[in-house]
């Protein structure tokens, strides 16, 4: 199975085959309103600008699994992401990204890629902690660990990289226009 097999959901309920996005270079997100790491949407929104010309798109797919920082329905997470950050791209369905219920492309990008770690600094020593206590085995499996964790898929439909939401934002930057 490759990623270009798998359907999404977009905002009206409506399902979006991921080959709509054949050739393109991805960065897939899952996302919340109201998490430390929100602030990321102003310097994604600014990859997204800078790069769609060239191929590349975000898909954002809000999650509300990790601290219930995604209250809302898909129209009012989508109006506070339009107004607060003036976000362009494309925002789908919410979804889960862990578990049973978790969506079919999460399923698929977990499952093909590790946990590298949160990195170095207070924001990973605070991951660390925060995320121990929802799963003791974290370091061990592949599952999303926290809000605004990012999958780069190269034009071909490979995993390239994933990136924590520690991860330093100026080399997610690098990796993309790499891969453009």
């Amino acid at each position: 199975m490759s990623i270009y097999d798998i359907q999404i959901d977009a905002m009206d309920g409506s399902q979006v085959s991921m080959a709509d996005y054949k050739g393109k270079v991805l960065l897939v997100v899952n996302t919340a309103t109201g998490c430390g790491f929100t602030p990321q949407y102003d310097e994604l929104q600014a990859y997204y600008d800078e790069f769609k010309d060239r191929g590349f798109e975000i898909l954002d797919f809000p999650c509300n699994q990790f601290a219930n920082q995604a209250p809302g329905d898909d129209e009012e997470i989508h109006a506070f992401c339009k107004g607060r950050f003036g976000i362009t791209f494309p925002q789908f369905h919410k979804v889960d990204v862990n578990g049973p219920d978790a969506a079919p492309l999460f399923q698929w990008l977990t499952s093909n890629t590790t946990f590298e770690g949160f990195g170095k600094g207070p924001k990973a020593l605070m991951m660390n902690t925060v995320v121990k206590k929802m799963d003791k085995d974290f370091k061990n499996n592949g599952n999303v660990k926290w809000n605004f964790t990012k999958f780069l898929i190269d034009r071909e439909g490979n995993i390239v990289a994933r990136f924590e939401p520690t991860h330093d934002m100026a080399d997610v930057k690098a990796k993309i226009e790499a891969c453009l």
